[in-house]
């Protein structure tokens, strides 16, 4: 009789002592099934959660207005290439019956021609690049070099240089063939062309000062 009660003693399933750690892994998967108050449970979009995302959407989608925009610049890079290849022409077949001064005004009058059509240029690749999409030519053999560095403020330096470039034109024709224009629009062409070279020297001053260049470059 003392035999068995002291086998049941030394049985751990009958100590009561030696199953603390049964005791606590069952309350431990008793609290893991229980869920806690504390933890919220993910909630579904609100009405006003969908409206906003689909106003944001339509707001980042709009750039895609500017697309036709572009589009109709290119076709009047066409248009004025179209030009350029008249007024070539033109100067082929009359060359010998013109003067040294005609022939120049029509040269000038091809490399503003040609100005313009690099402006609608950098106009149509630059603009799509920084407010469209981008253009994946990272690593485009014909890359252009003013490609390496796009954005708002580099793109407005560069048209307005190139404006001030297409005013030295026009009043350098207009100097040329003075004496058949009128001379008060003299003054008037010599105001525009300095009011866009000291834009273009403010807006290149005020993008240094806030982008800086780095040291070493």
């Amino acid at each position: 009789m003392s035999k068995s009660h002291n086998d049941s003693d030394s049985d751990p399933s009958h100590n009561p002592k030696s199953s603390p750690g049964s005791v606590k892994e069952e309350s431990h998967d008793s609290s893991e099934s229980v869920p806690k108050k504390s933890q919220r449970q993910p909630k579904g979009k609100t009405g006003f959660s969908v409206v906003e995302d689909t106003l944001e959407w339509m707001i980042f989608a709009s750039r895609w207005i500017q697309a036709p925009l572009y589009l109709g610049l290119i076709l009047g890079s066409v248009l004025y290439t179209y030009k350029f290849m008249g007024d070539l022409v033109h100067l082929w077949k009359e060359v010998n019956r013109m003067t040294e001064e005609a022939v120049m005004l029509v040269v000038l009058n091809l490399v503003d021609i040609t100005m313009v059509a690099n402006l609608i240029t950098m106009v149509v690749i630059g603009g799509y690049a920084s407010f469209v999409s981008r253009l994946p030519v990272e690593k485009h053999e014909d890359r252009p070099d003013w490609l390496q560095k796009v954005d708002a403020g580099t793109l407005k330096i560069k048209l307005v240089g190139s404006l001030v470039g297409i005013s030295g034109i026009h009043l350098l024709k207009t100097f040329i063939n003075i004496d058949h224009k009128p001379h008060e629009q003299i003054p008037w062409q010599i105001g525009i062309h300095a009011t866009f070279l000291l834009s273009a020297l403010m807006l290149a001053a005020t993008e240094r000062i806030l982008h800086p260049p780095h040291k070493g470059h």
